[in-house]
């Protein structure tokens, strides 16, 4: 059955995406994962993936022009199938044999018994699960914010969704009714899967249910299966669980307390007590934007503080240990941590990693640093004289700069360093545009910043995509040296180690230097062995001589 492909939501603000470039034409053969169109957002150029494998039957959107965020852009389906009831809302027809046409005879088709029902017919706008970040595959309804019945307006945040990155909420872009939810709360839909429908009070969604493509669930939880209903069934189904989800244990006064789960994430990572907090959302609801615009008070409780977990190092489960006695815990997973090991996966099975390692004299380094900092608005880390000296460097070897596509390699003309840090989750790489053109106090001040968001999970979409080359430091947590694998769509990726006193012999004996090892992971199948070492010579002594990056 041939798929629609429509415009995501590639940002939390986007209301419609240009298409700067189709990646595929009419009658090309796609695969699930392949990028079929470059789109311009309010934040950024991104890659629209469709999800689907076929033939690309369907263009709706030539390039130069825009679409609303859900219009449809594409259709994806068998070869010789009848799309156009499609774009109509209706259900595609079987292509026919070539060779033998059906005689007029012929029974019809069991499906022609029951005529479609389109949104436009109902008068409904059907809400599906958004691209929320460049590499999401499914989202996780973390809590619905509203319930069949209620009514929503265009600006409404309908639900609260995990994705791989954060969690971020939905908005609808209609106003009416809710009149359908699709899946309940705990259970993860894929990216264009139907997730509720909002029309005039009253109307009769059941049949339009049927007749659209239902949305892949991802996860069963148990709960199990939503279901269509009409307007006096489905309250009843429903509120049960959003009163399950509606007062975590633990926070707030008799368990009445209402915030959405990215407003009880960022406070607990803030050390704010959520009681203290005045709700601006539905029924005084606390929202991310009161946690943002809360000032605390002079007081703060040392206790609470103390039992946050230490920024940027993941929790570890407590558990008391028996003498004698077996056992283990299963940690659920997290939409990040599932794309993590899908795409780290990917990339060590299909791309040919080699490794190169150098050691850095850093003496010039760390007195530079301590300049630096005398006359910088931001103090500046070694983290950020390192990711500096690889934007130089990548200026001068540009073909590391790059990305394997499979039938070509793109060599970047943009240097957009991407600083890998641990949060509770897993691993985030928030990106620093334009690395090369910017000077230390700068990248010091913005990576400052993007590490804060990401600690917080506030960062957007456009702040950890687009990444032309990776840093990831260990240094600070002691390793001396290591190897990284290559994070996508980048073909090397820098391995950081700590700084070390080493003897070395001199002309009056023997000294004491600092010495900092360096490991480059590369893709071979677009960053030669030469290459890879010519990029880290350079690297080398940029990092030798900070001077030299100041020009």
């Amino acid at each position: 059955m041939a798929e629609v492909i429509r415009m995501p939501l590639l940002s939390d603000t986007m209301t419609e995406g240009k298409i700067v470039q189709w990646n595929k034409k009419v009658g090309d053969t796609v695969k699930s994962d392949d990028v079929l169109a470059d789109v311009e957002t309010d934040k950024a150029t991104m890659e629209v993936v469709g999800y689907a494998n076929g033939i690309l039957l369907y263009i709706g959107v030539p390039e130069g022009q825009a679409a609303k965020v859900n219009d449809v852009i594409a259709i994806v389906g068998k070869a010789g199938e009848d799309y156009k009831a499609l774009l109509t809302g209706g259900a595609p027809t079987a292509a026919a044999p070539a060779s033998a046409p059906a005689p007029a005879s012929a029974p019809a088709p069991v499906q022609a018994a029951a005529p479609a029902v389109t949104p436009e017919q109902l008068g409904v706008t059907v809400i599906r699960m958004p691209l929320l970040s460049d590499t999401m595959t499914e989202g996780k309804i973390v809590q619905w914010n509203k319930k069949v019945g209620d009514a929503v307006k265009s600006d409404d945040v309908l639900a609260d969704v995990e994705t791989d990155k954060a969690t971020m909420e939905v908005v609808g872009y209609a106003n009416g009714t809710l009149l359908y939810i699709g899946i309940p709360e705990g259970q993860a839909a894929k990216v264009n899967g139907v997730i509720a429908i909002v029309g005039k009070a009253g109307t009769d969604v059941s049949a339009l249910v049927n007749t659209l493509d239902q949305p892949q669930v991802a996860s069963q939880a148990a709960a199990g299966p939503a279901q269509p209903a009409t307007q006096e069934a489905v309250p009843s189904q429903t509120t049960p669980v959003a009163q399950a989800a509606a007062a975590p244990a633990g926070v707030g006064e008799n368990g009445r307390l209402k915030a959405s789960p990215l407003a009880r994430k960022i406070a607990e990572d803030k050390g704010i007590n959520l009681s203290d907090v005045s709700g601006s959302g539905d029924g005084g609801r606390i929202v991310k934007r009161d946690i943002d615009q809360f000032v605390p008070a002079a007081q703060k409780a040392p206790a609470q503080a103390a039992s946050a977990p230490l920024a940027g190092k993941p929790a570890v489960p407590s558990f008391t240990a028996v003498p004698g006695t077996e056992g283990y815990t299963d940690i659920t997973l997290s939409q990040m941590r599932k794309t993590i090991a899908r795409r780290l996966s990917e990339s060590m099975f299909t791309a040919p990693h080699f490794y190169l390692k150098i050691a850095v004299n850093m003496d010039n380094a760390i007195a530079a640093r301590k300049s630096l900092n005398e006359v910088s608005t931001a103090k500046i880390s070694f983290n950020d004289l390192i990711i500096k000296a690889c934007a130089m460097a990548l200026r001068q070897h540009p073909a590391v700069n790059a990305s394997w596509l499979g039938d070509t390699i793109r060599q970047y003309h943009h240097i957009h360093i991407g600083s890998a840090v641990a949060i509770e989750d897993g691993l985030i790489v928030p990106v620093i545009r334009f690395a090369d053109q910017k000077s230390l106090s700068q990248i010091a001040s913005e990576a400052k910043d993007l590490y804060e968001k990401a600690k917080n999970k506030k960062l957007q979409p456009s702040e950890f995509s687009g990444n032309t080359f990776t840093v990831s430091n260990l240094g600070m947590l002691d390793i001396e040296e290591f190897t990284a694998i290559i994070n996508p769509p980048d073909s090397a990726i820098l391995a950081v180690g700590k700084i070390k006193e080493e003897v070395v012999k001199t002309a009056q004996g023997f000294g004491v230097t600092n010495v900092m090892k360096l490991t480059l992971s590369c893709d071979h199948r677009s960053v030669d062995g030469a290459v890879g070492a010519s990029f880290l010579q350079t690297l080398k002594k940029f990092i030798e001589n900070p001077v030299t990056m100041l020009a």
